[in-house]
């Protein structure tokens, strides 16, 4: 998240537990030393203002965290310790934004001299935005079944959602008129991730495609996910010609009107403006043409 520039740091150095984990038999029944390092990010600001350690993260509870996962789960691989240790960090404390983590195994059987052999993570939440789309059946219903599927998983977090609105088609085929909407969440998950999510909820509202900007029960699409601008064959982020579109701006502007399209520099209520202004241009040289052939 581009808030984490600037933020405040907690660093834990070589924690050490003892625990049972790796691929070998061995080695998960005899344990061995493992090594932690840390750095939360965090902002420490009031809790050194106020000398208040409930206003920061405890970091004696965190080691103690830590330390406990690693002793009551066994895992192959040194990854999932580090993977899975540090979603129990970002979802115990709500002040960490997000963290490194490093798991060091000094005792890994290589049978060559080395020092240790280590994993290094970073990992933290996310801020995204999601356009919400319905014109097939209860469109209410669809579109609140979006919402309410972020507030199933403990690595999404709902934070806005905009008012429903109803729209005309866009894409040229004729259909429905639209209802649609957009929110706001945090996520643990990488865009792919989320993306597969979101088909996930979406093959539950029945949703087919079949026909390209056609009808549907219920669309679901990543339009902006913090700062990223990325390409791939599946996912365009941001969601490409989001800011030609009425019935995304509309709902983007009403809970986030100052964050900034990564790619055009402007923020999504001076988008929102230029779009409406261009629309009445449009209208007003309608008119003109009217008169012109009356």
């Amino acid at each position: 998240m581009q808030e984490l520039a600037g933020m405040d740091e907690i660093h834990i150095d070589n924690l050490e537990v003892f625990a049972h984990h790796g691929v070998f038999a061995q080695e998960k029944e005899k344990g061995q030393l493992f090594y932690v390092n840390l750095v939360l990010y965090t902002d420490t600001r009031r809790a050194g203002q106020q000398d208040d350690l409930t206003l920061s993260t405890h970091y004696g509870e965190v080691c103690h965290l830590v330390t406990k996962w690693m002793q009551e789960h066994t895992y192959d691989l040194i990854e999932t310790v580090a993977e899975t240790a540090a979603e129990q960090i970002l979802l115990t404390y709500p002040l960490v934004k997000a963290l490194d983590i490093e798991i060091r195994k000094p005792q890994a059987p290589i049978g060559l001299p080395f020092e240790s052999v280590s994993v290094k993570l970073h990992r933290g939440w996310h801020r995204a935005y999601i356009a919400l789309g319905s014109n097939m059946g209860d469109r209410e219903k669809y579109l609140q079944m979006g919402v309410d599927a972020m507030k199933e998983r403990k690595d999404i977090q709902l934070q806005k959602v905009s008012s429903f609105r109803q729209t005309a088609p866009y894409g040229g085929v004729e259909q429905e008129d639209f209802l649609n909407g957009a929110m706001e969440i945090t996520t643990l998950l990488t865009p792919r991730e989320l993306l597969d999510y979101l088909h996930e909820v979406e093959q539950r509202a029945e949703r087919k495609r079949e026909i390209h900007w056609g009808p549907r029960t219920l669309d679901l699409d990543i339009l902006l996910y913090d700062d990223l601008i990325m390409e791939s064959e599946n996912l365009i982020i941001p969601h490409m010609d989001m800011q030609n579109r009425d019935f995304v701006m509309g709902p983007m502007t009403e809970i986030a009107s100052w964050v900034r399209h990564p790619v055009l520099g402007l923020t999504m209520g001076q988008l929102y403006e230029g779009l409406r202004s261009d629309a009445e241009k449009s209208r007003n040289l309608g008119e003109f043409d009217r008169q012109i052939r009356n």
